[in-house]
């Protein structure tokens, strides 16, 4: 799948989300994001800067990992999320449940990162 990067910064594991994240795409980001983290890592950070658009398909993928996370004692979090997609988030109360932060920098020390 091309609509996003990885990469570790201090145990932690950095996802560049591009474009979209929908119904057409979300299987295969919630596969692929599954089988990119490592026993190891300390934490997943979802960074949203280039993400366009979000639905209700991207969001059970962001609610299913943040679970299968805190199974593995390893923290999640989302970073750089534009207004549309920000509000897409309050409006589903995923703010509540999900570490939202305004940098990549801020979410990786969230973590222990």
């Amino acid at each position: 799948m091309d609509e996003f990067k990885t990469q570790r910064l201090n145990g932690i594991l950095v996802v560049d989300a591009w474009t979209r994240v929908d119904g057409s795409n979300a299987r295969d980001f919630e596969k692929a994001l599954r089988n990119s983290v490592a026993p190891d890592d300390r934490g997943m950070v979802i960074d949203c800067e280039h993400l366009t658009y979000m639905s209700s398909a991207g969001l059970r993928v962001i609610l299913l990992m943040a679970k299968m996370l805190r199974k593995q004692q390893a923290g999640f979090a989302i970073c750089f999320l534009s207004r549309p997609i920000r509000e897409i988030f309050e409006i589903s109360g995923f703010d509540k449940i999900i570490a939202i932060h305004g940098s990549r920098a801020d979410a990786i020390s969230a973590l222990g990162g």
